[in-house]
């Protein structure tokens, strides 16, 4: 089996070993094990389940809440020849059964499901006629209230348990703590689980926070003293578009990214940030999925992320090479007010929220007793300006009613063309008289995509337009009569949002907010906020207190960050030394003896700051040591 998971990686992928803990994985799924990786972002978790799901016969299911993330992933496996399909919002529903289609009589060994598709008559039916080798639930995090991204719609995957016994399930996650890893393998039902932990520690990553109000300064000075590749994260779209143009005032070759451009926008940016013709990258967190760009040399927070969690995913993506690389946040202080704001603007009060509730009914015509398993395009700026209500408390609220069941707000996502021929190849030599232009759209279409006679392929108009040199509108007039004369299905592009309710409307006064989905939630997000306070105000080792946020004890300080760095040239003063040794004789009363690096490590301060009070405690006399120990004189 060994030999044969090596031959698929080599054979679609072209490497000739895994990364630490890819095989583990892929060797407890093929023994049919319940398993639950933990692994740091750049860790490579597609290919755990790709590899081995390629081994079995059969399909494997693909739980992701990220759309793009996984049309992404699906394009990728076709480039490789290897056959995969999604089921997505915003597809119709002759493309959905196409996918299925394709899954049931075997064709396909990837099938892509968002969560909020998983209880859908259509996919229930077709998921009897399946056969499932392996369930995967990537982002597994999601299933846990106690996670930083609880979504009620991963709680359905309890009931794809129940009625696929006998397939292993695989949840995935970059960041989670002990109890949410205990939570999630509850959730999904899991039998004897395997836990398999990568440690979280990025020895090569030097985190580092600046202080001061002159952010943009900050950053200028920060680029031009550290070379190479760079991501800069903020928190709204406009403030990208800002800071890029100030960095290329400053002669920083700089483009921006986030979730409100086309696609063609999104892939030429990635693409031109990814050859190094542009050095910096200026994004949302929309930016940072599916990235494979190994030589990130710094990744800077100009704005504070609201948890560890994401602060750790984001700061993550520098440096997977294993080169030495930063990970800056710029902290100010009017920073902790903001984000303490933040709490207030993500929980807005249960009466606003029921009103939204029933606002967004009457606006997509929801009447009170219908609409259950119904889903319609919702265009949140019109609704806004509609009811002037502002932009982020009333996402806020559908978040919230998305917890508590009562709807599913299924944010914008971008859905590009998708074109499937109906006509047969042998019919195309008997087609109707069409003109030219159209004709040598046709062809060209056909030159340039595969699959087209079996599936819906993702088509880019801006392609056709460059080959055959004609304007979109032309292109776009052409598919449109191929698709009236049913040469061919043709859906253009749409980019919305989408609301789902899974039950039918009842009175907003019948709306439940549980506590676990508002108070509970709430006090949560408070600890993570303080703890992102704490990481950016502390003066201890900062890689430290990102493990232990995650359950993991550090060995010793990293010694990089630049807390560790600032120590190495701080004196001791007098106060912190009477500190370290009280913490470090009353570790020797509970132990009698320690070795060194064990002492070290334990006592939470510079490990070269702890060495001198543990020289100056033995020149004194009241701790004695052999070199590699040490003990209290009796």
């Amino acid at each position: 089996m060994r030999q044969a998971i090596h031959d698929i990686l080599h054979r679609y992928w072209g490497y000739d070993s895994f990364r630490p803990m890819q095989e583990d994985i892929i060797l407890s799924v093929l023994a049919g094990r319940d398993t639950l990786g933990l692994m740091a972002t750049g860790g490579g978790k597609s290919l755990t389940f790709q590899v081995p799901a390629l081994a079995m016969d059969g399909v494997c299911i693909v739980i992701t809440p990220l759309i793009a993330l996984m049309k992404d992933q699906v394009d990728n496996l076709r480039k490789r020849g290897i056959k995969a399909a999604v089921i997505a919002s915003g597809m119709t529903r002759r493309e959905r059964n196409v996918a299925f289609e394709n899954c049931v009589n075997g064709a396909y060994k990837f099938l892509y499901v968002s969560p909020e598709r998983l209880s859908t008559e259509m996919f229930q039916n077709r998921l009897r006629e399946m056969n499932v080798s392996l369930l995967v639930v990537d982002e597994a995090h999601c299933i846990s209230q106690w996670g930083y991204d609880f979504r009620p719609s991963y709680l359905r995957i309890a009931t794809l348990r129940e009625q696929l016994p006998d397939v292993p399930v695989l949840a995935l996650t970059a960041s989670a703590t002990r109890a949410v890893a205990d939570d999630i393998c509850n959730k999904l039902q899991m039998r004897n689980p395997n836990r398999l932990r990568l440690t979280f520690a990025r020895p090569n990553i030097s985190y580092v926070v600046r202080e001061g109000e002159n952010k943009i300064q900050q950053l200028v000075h920060i680029l031009e003293r550290v070379p190479g590749s760079a991501i800069v994260y903020v928190r709204n779209r406009k403030r990208t578009k800002e800071i890029a143009t100030e960095l290329l005032q400053c002669g920083i070759p700089t483009t921006y990214y986030h979730a409100g451009l086309s696609p063609e926008d999104k892939s030429d940016r990635q693409q031109r940030w990814t050859s190094g013709e542009m050095r910096v990258m200026v994004a949302t967190n929309a930016f940072g999925m599916g990235i494979d760009k190994p030589d990130v040399r710094i990744v800077v927070h100009v704005d504070m992320p609201n948890s560890p969690e994401e602060y750790y995913q984001e700061a993550g993506r520098a440096g997977r090479d294993g080169e030495r690389s930063y990970a800056v946040l710029l902290y100010g202080k009017s920073d902790r007010s903001t984000l303490r704001k933040r709490i207030t603007e993500s929980f807005p009060d249960k009466e606003f929220i029921r009103t939204i509730y029933d606002r967004v009914c009457n606006f997509l015509g929801f009447a009170v007793g219908e609409g259950a398993e119904q889903m319609r395009e919702f265009s949140l700026n019109q609704f806004c300006q509609t009811f002037h209500t502002q932009t982020t408390q009333t996402v806020s609220a559908l978040e919230i009613l998305t917890q508590a069941g009562a709807l599913e707000f299924i944010e914008e996502t971008d859905a590009l063309s998708r074109v499937m021929m109906e006509m047969r190849r042998d019919e195309l030599y008997n087609l109707p008289d069409i003109d030219d232009t159209t004709d040598r759209v046709l062809q060209c279409l056909l030159r340039s995509y595969t699959g087209l006679f079996a599936d819906y392929v993702m088509i880019h108009e801006e392609l056709l337009q460059n080959r055959l040199n004609l304007d979109a509108q032309t292109v776009y007039e052409a598919l449109l009569k191929l698709s009236r004369l049913r040469v061919l299905h043709y859906i253009p592009r749409k980019r919305t949002p989408f609301i789902y309710l899974p039950v039918r409307r009842v009175e907003s006064k019948y709306i439940v907010i549980p506590h676990s989905v508002y108070e509970d939630r709430k006090e949560r997000m408070k600890e993570r906020i303080e703890y992102m306070i704490a990481y950016a105000t502390a003066d201890s080792c900062r890689a430290s207190i990102l493990l232990r946020y995650f359950d993991e004890e550090p060995a010793s300080d990293c010694n990089t960050c630049d807390v560790c760095r600032a120590a190495r040239t701080r004196p001791l003063d007098k106060e912190r030394a009477e500190a370290i040794s009280c913490e470090l004789l009353r570790l020797l009363n509970k132990h009698n003896t320690l070795t060194i690096a064990h002492a070290v490590s334990s006592i939470r301060y510079p490990h070269t700051q702890v060495v001198e009070v543990i020289r100056r405690l033995i020149d004194e006399g009241h701790i004695r040591s052999n070199g590699v120990e040490i003990s209290i004189y009796e």
